[in-house]
């Protein structure tokens, strides 16, 4: 069991951070370790992302001496999206099968959770995130086909891309989780166009689906001062509510997005032209 504890960052004192002290405090390089939980724990919105690879056994959700918990959602909620082979989740007695990018949501309240991969030989890979809950939401699963997936983009600013919206407002309701996915089509490489920023939210990216050859090059920073990431397959970015965050990879690939703060509205976001961008 691992879980790696994150503090917030003034922007002002973001505009000297090298290179690598960016990537200590917004990214999280090794998500799936066979049979290990890893979590970093933000204290953005105090947002938790990590993951889980089951192999060869049956993993229950632990909890950890940072939660000051009895169990991991005693004051939290939790969205899951399998990026692997097909999987298992128990939420107390009620079991769901989730197949790739298939996404459940588990309540405030639920005291065992646990993870089990159907085939060992190609295990399931549970992305997760958590989140403060104040009330309970019944757990509720949605497949890929029933997300609302909604294209956008344009081959001609080469980020023709697929919007899949689970845990929303209008999709799979819970108490201030809001998670999505979003696929590139083919030869498009740059998502999230215009950039924005959730001045009201923080927002967690993990990108998938991208050979080990290439990588994404993420943006964040305030709008008038950007930095960029290069991140690989399988790694996820915390996104502070001052930051934009917008990519372009060398190759198409996926990613979950999850936002959680004081609005729980899917658009509740501030737009940017280019040109204002340095």
């Amino acid at each position: 069991m691992h879980i790696q504890v994150r503090h917030t960052t003034n922007p002002v004192d973001f505009k000297n951070y090298t290179t690598q002290r960016i990537r200590e405090e917004f990214l999280m390089e090794k998500m799936f370790v066979p049979d290990q939980f890893h979590f970093v724990y933000s204290h953005y919105d105090r947002m938790i992302v990590g993951g889980i690879k089951p192999v060869g056994q049956l993993h229950k959700l632990p909890t950890y001496d940072e939660l000051r918990s009895d169990y991991f959602l005693e004051r939290r909620e939790l969205g899951i999206l399998n990026i692997g082979g097909d999987g298992f989740v128990m939420v107390e007695d009620e079991l769901f099968t989730l197949q790739k990018r298939d996404c459940l949501y588990v309540g405030k309240g639920n005291k065992t959770v646990t993870f089990k991969s159907l085939d060992p030989e190609f295990p399931a890979k549970f992305i997760l995130v958590s989140t403060p809950a104040h009330r309970a939401v019944p757990t509720a699963m949605m497949k890929a086909a029933d997300a609302s997936p909604a294209d956008m983009g344009s081959p001609e600013t080469a980020n023709t891309r697929t919007i899949y919206k689970y845990i929303h407002a209008d999709g799979l309701e819970s108490c201030q989780l809001v998670m999505g996915m979003t696929s590139m089509k083919y030869s498009s490489v740059w998502n999230t166009m215009p950039p924005h920023v959730h001045d009201r939210r923080t927002e967690i990216y993990v990108y998938f689906d991208l050979d080990d050859a290439h990588r994404v090059f993420h943006f964040m920073g305030e709008p008038t001062e950007t930095r960029h990431l290069l991140v690989a397959n399988e790694q996820a970015i915390i996104s502070p509510p001052w930051s934009i965050h917008a990519g372009a990879g060398t190759t198409s690939y996926s990613f979950l997005w999850a936002m959680a703060g004081e609005n729980y509205v899917y658009t509740d976001m501030d737009t940017l032209a280019l040109s204002e961008l340095k």
